[in-house]
């Protein structure tokens, strides 16, 4: 009975933690041809989940060395003392932060204004995938060290990990296609994506006890993300109502002057 709950609040937890991924996943898979988009979305979760069950193992027997140092530097105005994990949720956060802010600036250039659809879908399906499962198990990292506190029993983790997986690939198509339907929202999702990547490399920054000039580098709460998160949706819903009123008045007075 105490593996079942425990299994129900890794489910849930997965399921509150994988947003992001989610959405990383959904606005990534956007980049390869349209008719092969729902397979890179099913190949790139699917390896992820596996490689999420190998990371699972592989931390249970190898906890320690995965908080090891391996790079110590005092340079006065700068300390770190880096280890694996903390290396790993760095380089992921950076690399979102890289990623939201390339394709926000390719979105609103001349080039996105110009180019055909079928050209900007035109990444390769390999490329996709492989960046897919990389983030994945990157975003794993606190998932599973998450679960780790719940319970040590590894039947109960790799059965959360599998119904999180199958999840995700059914939502992946939904939120895919509403991005598809709702384009505006796409801005929205990468700007999200960006808080995102802020969160990875705070907590990233704090596993290396990294302080710049005697200040350190502290993780932001998730209490805070999800209030950034929430504020950010509610902007954009009161600004697209708002705009909308703003057009309809438009017509209107058109409509009176003709």
């Amino acid at each position: 009975m105490e593996n079942l709950l425990d299994l129900a609040m890794l489910i849930i937890l997965q399921a509150v933690l994988g947003f992001d991924n989610l959405l990383y996943i959904s606005l990534e898979s956007k980049r390869a041809p349209l008719e092969k988009q729902k397979m890179v979305r099913v190949w790139g979760i699917g390896l992820a989940v596996g490689l999420r069950i190998c990371l699972l193992f592989l931390l249970l027997f190898m906890m320690d060395s995965f908080k090891t140092s391996w790079f110590v530097r005092d340079y006065g105005w700068m300390n770190v003392d880096m280890n694996f994990a903390a290396a790993i949720t760095l380089f992921g956060g950076g690399f979102i932060i890289y990623t939201a802010i390339k394709e926000v600036i390719h979105m609103i250039s001349l080039e996105e204004a110009n180019e055909s659809e079928k050209d900007r879908k035109g990444a390769s399906v390999q490329k996709v995938v492989a960046l897919i499962v990389m983030m994945n198990v990157i975003f794993s990292f606190d998932s599973i060290l998450s679960a780790m506190a719940i319970t040590k029993v590894a039947w109960v983790m790799v059965t959360a990990i599998l119904i999180s997986g199958v999840l995700m690939i059914v939502l992946a198509d939904k939120v895919s296609d509403f991005l598809q339907k709702n384009r505006l929202y796409e801005v929205l999702g990468l700007f999200i994506l960006f808080i995102v990547g802020i969160l990875l490399v705070s907590e990233g920054g704090e596993k290396a006890d990294l302080s710049f000039f005697g200040h350190p580098v502290e993780a932001m709460s998730k209490t805070t993300f999800y209030f950034v998160i929430a504020v950010l949706v509610l902007v954009d819903v009161i600004q697209g109502r708002y705009q909308k009123k703003l057009m309809a008045k438009k017509a209107r007075m058109h409509g009176a002057e003709a």
